[in-house]
């Protein structure tokens, strides 16, 4: 009877797989491309990478997923190192990403870009947003390496522009792990104050690397969230970075942002003396063309003769009053003779002016009523004829009616 083969156990297999497949594949690069991205509420991130033939499951721990300078996404080819490890529950592989590169774009250029899409759609960049540098800032905050050429051009411009202006140093890490964050804690340090009028932060010159801490998320937002006006700068004039972008104002060099933020006592002064010779010119002229104009009013007639000028308002008046009396004496007249022409005309139309000329009223008695025809009038009729010097009271005696009646 052939002896029963001895099994191994699927505990023991996977066991020797793994073995075999961790030690065998650590420290490796795997390229591929990204699908089924996952960022998981625990911190942790999942994926598969993939390529035209077969694929792979991808685990980034919390802490790895940490140290990632962009965020993964679908359809994005990168390089992955780290090493293979088994999962025994369930009986698969994995590749466990330390370290993970975009292929085709640099890592901080990927994700500067992606951050900067972030941070743009959120309108963190917009012009609205910025606050007005003050023109006469007194003291003014520095948050920047204490032992850096940056903060030396920044005290020697103060000096030379202004001695007065105070500066306020926060020393930060600008360069390496975890520099974002002392910057941050820099500017809400001078936010938490109420003497600040202005804050400058920046570097000086150095690689992409060595800027990126103002390429963070942190030293972003806390930027836009100060209360106090920014000035950002930055490395050289040709370097950007998304704190120059987000800040109030972005000055090339830490000395140019010196120079914009440190008001001249030289240049202040001299202006003070401009306008006060611009003002003392101009009261000059006020006062020449007053005295010109006080001349020429005491050259005229009526301040250097002005007996003449009363005589001739004098007889001015004694002509228009004798025009005056004039006009009035001929109005008056003029009514007078009208006057006496309706007097006329009413006495020519009087009954006694018509009675003198030998005409007479005749009425009737005992009535008075006028008669002004025979048919009115009968035989023994009373009547009183009015003529000019007195009235008669006759009796009819006979009535003659004209034949064309």
């Amino acid at each position: 009877m052939a002896e029963r083969p001895k099994p191994y156990s699927v505990s023991a297999v996977t066991r020797m797989i793994k073995t075999t497949l961790e030690e065998s594949f650590f420290n490796i690069w795997v390229e591929g491309e990204i699908s089924g991205y996952l960022h998981h509420s625990s911190g942790h991130r999942y994926l598969n990478l993939k390529d035209d033939k077969a694929v792979i499951r991808v685990t980034i721990w919390r802490s790895a997923g940490a140290t990632l300078k962009f965020e993964p996404e679908d359809g994005q080819k990168v390089m992955i190192y780290g090493d293979i490890t088994v999962y025994e529950k369930g009986g698969s592989y994995q590749l466990n990403c330390r370290k993970m590169l975009p292929v085709g774009l640099g890592e901080l250029e990927l994700a500067f870009r992606q951050l900067h899409e972030k941070l743009l759609a959120e309108g963190l960049f917009d012009e609205s947003r910025k606050k007005e540098i003050p023109r006469f800032a007194q003291k003014i905050g520095v948050v920047t390496s204490p032992t850096g050429a940056a903060i030396r051009d920044i005290i020697q411009i103060t000096r030379r522009r202004n001695d007065s202006i105070e500066l306020i140093i926060y020393p930060a890490q600008v360069q390496g792990d975890g520099a974002e964050k002392t910057i941050a804690a820099g500017i809400e340090y001078f936010n938490a104050r109420d003497d600040i009028d202005l804050i400058i932060t920046g570097r000086g010159g150095g690689s992409l690397e060595d800027l990126w801490p103002f390429n963070t998320e942190v030293t972003v937002r806390a930027i836009a969230a100060s209360r106090i006006p920014v000035i950002s700068a930055v490395g050289h004039e040709i370097d950007t970075t998304l704190s120059d972008l987000v800040a109030d104002l972005r000055a090339p060099t830490p000395s140019a942002a010196a120079e914009l933020a440190v008001w001249s006592k030289r240049e202040y002064g001299q202006k003070v003396n401009d306008m006060v010779r611009q003002q003392a010119s101009l009261l000059k002229g006020l006062v020449d063309s007053a005295r010109a104009n006080l001349a020429a009013l005491l050259g005229r007639p009526v301040f250097s003769r002005p007996m003449d000028f009363i005589n001739q308002r004098q007889q001015y008046i004694d002509g228009l009053i004798r025009l005056l009396n004039s006009a009035g004496k001929n109005s008056f007249e003029k009514q007078r003779n009208r006057l006496s022409l309706v007097v006329s005309r009413l006495d020519n139309l009087s009954p006694l002016r018509i009675l003198s000329r030998g005409f007479a009223v005749a009425r009737k008695l005992p009535e008075h009523q006028l008669i002004k025809s025979v048919r009115n009038i009968a035989k023994g009729d009373a009547l009183e004829a009015i003529v000019s010097d007195g009235r008669l009271v006759c009796q009819v005696e006979k009535i003659e009616k004209n034949e064309d009646q």
